[in-house]
């Protein structure tokens, strides 16, 4: 019996093994190269792990956005500015970001990010300070609330939302809320039900329940988007958790959580639509002038809101970080829980680096993630080597997720420098072409690595105890899958 079952196993991991080399190689065969290790070497294990964590669904697509015809208008909108800015037309009155031309094209070209106008912004560094913000904005709605966060708690501000969502519903306001199955796992069926009994909806974002869970759980909405009334939207770091505004475990919780109004709001609202079409196959854009109303905002910031995911044909925020690193000419300041990049973006960073820009990265120095953790850890050496400066935030824990570059541009949203966000979950990230706000970011940065964390002395690091460097260069071996 355990021979057939043994040469049943080696057969089926050799023609898994053929396949995997043939599909996914050229796009990544380091990771290519680990799974098929873990293949042999993990007999059954490793088989199961595959078939949960280990299939690319980028190029089969999970859904397409390409299904909603009624967003055609965003290609069109799209060629329009390509077009524009391949001419020049919009630098006519901007002609301080002309310098960030291929960034745009790029967003647009890669994830149909619409470059936007006219926008305010108001940006929150605490959970307590996002949270009476929104439930403020939700307090107004008249018409609609769209709501979509990784993780909505059963717990003291997860119930504060929830009490204000059903007078909402009763007062006759459309709620509608999309919950990640694996991140809200913990969400109780009473704490759905309420809502839905108040005319509500709320839905989970692909539920990992069998016989579905080998091609669900590995690709998870990690988004924080909030739409009121298509005129007020949020989106950053921050869900729905006590521990966003007591900080848990850490005792403090430093975030970034923005508020939007204008007319990059209609990029969220389309986003969410999308993920709402995914999830309930119901169509919103008949009422396209209740959801997109005409904007009021008169400020000028550029704005363009990048997504990527297992949807998208391009890895847009990836891009994105990239093209930003690559562009800086003088400094670039990097905020993430948890840094364990693809090659691209870390040589990026260090060739940004040598080539003299000011790179400076913050990282928490306690983390909610050992395995991760190690990881990051791993990829220090080689960057204080390229003269990055790093600091461990220690007063907490930052779950900040920004980039700024030379005083004049910013990236605020909730994908990590890692490689699920870049590939396995569906992101949101705003591209902010403004000088205010990415200095209100950079000073908020240089605060924290002056007040709040402490510099890794390369020498210092370079003399660790031989047992940390194994256990951070085997953590780093399984960064491919993880």
């Amino acid at each position: 019996m355990w021979p057939i079952f043994i040469i049943a196993h080696y057969v089926t991991v050799i023609i898994i093994s053929a396949i995997m080399v043939h599909n996914h190689t050229k796009r990544d065969p380091m990771r290519t190269m680990m799974w098929v290790i873990v293949l042999y070497f993990l007999p059954v294990i490793g088989l199961i792990l595959y078939v949960f964590f280990g299939q690319n669904y980028r190029k089969t697509k999970i859904f397409s956005r390409k299904a909603l015809k009624d967003l055609k208008y965003l290609d069109r909108l799209t060629r329009q500015q390509v077009l524009m800015l391949r001419k020049s037309e919009i630098f006519e009155d901007y002609p301080e970001k002309a310098g960030f031309k291929n960034i745009m094209t790029l967003l647009l070209n890669n994830s149909k990010a619409i470059l936007t106008e006219f926008n305010t912004i108001e940006m929150y560094h605490t959970g307590a300070k996002t949270f009476e913000a929104i439930k403020e904005a939700l307090l107004a709605a008249k018409d609609h609330i769209h709501m979509e966060f990784y993780i909505i708690e059963d717990d003291k501000i997860g119930n504060e939302i929830k009490e204000i969502l059903i007078r909402k519903a009763l007062d006759g306001v459309a709620v509608r809320v999309i919950y990640d199955d694996v991140g809200s796992w913990g969400l109780s069926k009473r704490y759905v039900r309420e809502i839905r009994k108040a005319n509500g909806k709320i839905m989970p974002f692909m539920k990992v329940r069998f016989p579905f869970l080998s091609s669900k759980l590995n690709y998870r909405n990690h988004r924080k988007i909030l739409v009121v009334d298509g005129k007020v939207a949020f989106m950053g770091g921050i869900n729905i958790a006590d521990r966003y505004i007591t900080g848990g475990a850490f005792g403090y919780w430093a975030d970034t959580h923005m508020k939007i109004e204008g007319e990059s709001v209609q990029s969220l609202q389309a986003i969410f639509m999308v993920d709402w079409y995914f999830v309930s196959k119901e169509i919103l854009l008949r009422k396209r002038k209740l959801y997109f109303p005409d904007n009021a905002v008169n400020k000028q910031i550029l704005i363009q809101i990048v997504t990527s995911g297992p949807d998208s044909d391009w890895a847009g925020i990836m891009q994105a970080y990239f093209s930003i690193i690559n562009s800086a000419q003088h400094h670039i300041y990097i905020s993430t829980p948890y840094f364990t990049p693809n090659e691209g973006v870390l040589t990026a960073i260090k060739t940004a680096s040598l080539s003299g820009v000011d790179v400076r990265l913050m990282l928490p120095e306690k983390n909610d993630s050992h395995l991760v953790y190690w990881s990051t850890l791993s990829y220090l050496s080689e960057l204080m080597e390229a003269g990055v400066k790093v600091y461990l935030y220690n007063k907490g824990f930052t779950h900040s997720k920004f980039i700024t570059a030379d005083g004049h541009l910013s990236a605020v949203g909730s994908a990590n420098i890692d490689m699920r966000s870049f590939e396995h979950n569906f992101e949101v990230v705003a591209i902010i072409y403004d000088e205010q706000i990415t200095k209100e970011l950079e000073k908020s940065f240089q605060i924290d690595i002056q007040n709040n964390s402490k510099p890794v002395n390369p020498e210092k690091w370079a003399n660790r105890p031989w047992y940390k460097n194994a256990e951070e260069g085997m953590a780093r071996l399984l960064t491919p899958l993880l």
